[in-house]
């Protein structure tokens, strides 16, 4: 813990390297998905300052400012990361990388990883060099994950991977997978799993886009053929890979749930405003709508300081294990409120679909693809299970 003055030369020295190192142009809100910047072997840059935020942020080591130096990390306290993100937040900074490399492998790493793999992979994550996407459900294995069937045959200092993946977010864009194989057939199903890393551009390995009904996807089927991984990428012991698996799925239902948390660009109630019109007081015209908009804003700011308040508790320790299943629940839940109700401001206008005045539909596809976040990480039926069996003890869960 941080005495106060220490945290407040930080905070300055904070905002005043923020202000002189972000450029204007990543101080807006995010428009579009080629506002996101991804990294990647073959980073795609919007624009020459979301290449330049990148850069510096990477090279401070704030992509990650609570990982050690050592791994591309900014060494930074709790507090001094609580500050930060604050100070963010406070200028509209956007974030310089999204990463499921940051958001999920990166712990699962840091906990379970051998020193030579964390010194491998966890500063090409850093530096947004590397893009990793995440080898999970399977045809017959979704909420039941354990019943996965891709299996790596043992060939002494290596394995041989056959089988498929499904629902592989952004892997035709991915240059490494972390991915989950039965080792031991003969085994338990959560007792024969390991978990095991690999490059993208193997042999044997090919992915397939699958078209969701907004018209985009960012899911792929996998596909294994006979891909040779070295022993070396084996992260942890060989059949305990459930262990690593469900520890980074609880930081996949954190990372999910921060979409309750996602502001849009325009406020909600100026979107209905500018469609719907003013009353004589100068209100929304639409009391019903009015009325929902003014109720999700408070569970929104209520569930802000949901995230907040777990991200002190976690931060010290006391954090509940189950508990990132209902930030899962809640945040996907209040995600696609957000856009049923844009839906409903927008009127007629924000069911257009190709039309240059619809941006290319963006209001209805965005619409669209909340419904997959009640499914992706853990559909919300299973996040609700677990918060009951786990966290609320009821009889019979």
């Amino acid at each position: 813990m941080q005495d106060d003055n220490t945290l407040t030369t930080f905070r300055a020295e904070t905002r005043a390297w923020l202000e002189a190192n972000c450029p204007p142009e990543m101080r807006q809100p995010v428009a579009s998905e080629d506002d996101i910047c991804w990294g990647g072997r073959n980073a795609h840059f919007s624009s020459d300052a979301q290449r330049l935020w990148l850069e510096r942020m990477a090279a401070r080591g704030w992509t990650v400012p609570a990982w050690p130096r050592d791994y591309g990390g900014g060494g930074l306290s709790p507090e001094q990361a609580k500050v930060l993100a604050q100070e963010m937040r406070a200028l509209g900074c956007r974030p310089p990388l999204s990463s499921f490399g940051i958001w999920m492998l990166g712990p699962a790493l840091l906990k379970f990883g051998t020193e030579a793999q964390k010194l491998e992979h966890l500063p090409p994550i850093a530096r947004g060099e590397i893009r990793w996407c995440q080898g999970y459900s399977e045809p017959g294995a979704g909420s039941d994950l354990a019943s996965l069937q891709t299996r790596a045959e043992d060939r002494g200092d290596h394995f041989i991977v056959n089988g498929q993946k499904i629902w592989t977010s952004y892997a035709d864009k991915a240059d490494w997978i972390f991915c989950l194989v039965r080792t031991d057939p003969k085994a338990s199903k959560h007792t024969g799993i390991s978990f095991v890393l690999f490059d993208m551009a193997s042999e044997g390995v090919s992915t397939r886009p699958i078209l969701l009904i907004s018209g985009k996807s960012p899911f792929c089927e996998t596909f294994f053929d006979n891909v040779r991984v070295d022993k070396r990428n084996l992260v942890g012991q060989a059949g305990a890979g459930w262990t690593v698996a469900k520890y980074l799925l609880t930081h996949e239902r954190e990372m999910i749930s921060a979409i309750g948390d996602r502001a849009a660009p325009t406020p909600l109630g100026r979107t209905a405003l500018e469609q719907v019109g003013a009353d004589a007081q100068g209100r929304l015209a639409d009391p019903v709508l009015r009325a929902q908009i003014a109720e999700f804003e408070v569970d929104e700011a209520a569930f802000r300081a949901l995230l907040a308040r777990f991200g002190e508790v976690a931060r010290a320790g006391q954090a509940h294990p189950a508990f990132s299943s209902v930030l899962k629940y809640y945040g996907a839940e209040l995600n696609k409120r957000r856009h049923e109700l844009l839906m409903a401001a927008g009127g007629s206008d924000a069911l257009e679909w190709e039309s240059a005045r619809s941006q290319q539909g963006h209001a209805a596809r965005a619409w669209l693809r909340t419904k997959g976040n009640s499914i992706e990480g853990g559909t919300s039926e299973v996040q609700l299970n677990v918060v009951a069996k786990r966290i609320l003890e009821l009889p019979g869960a």
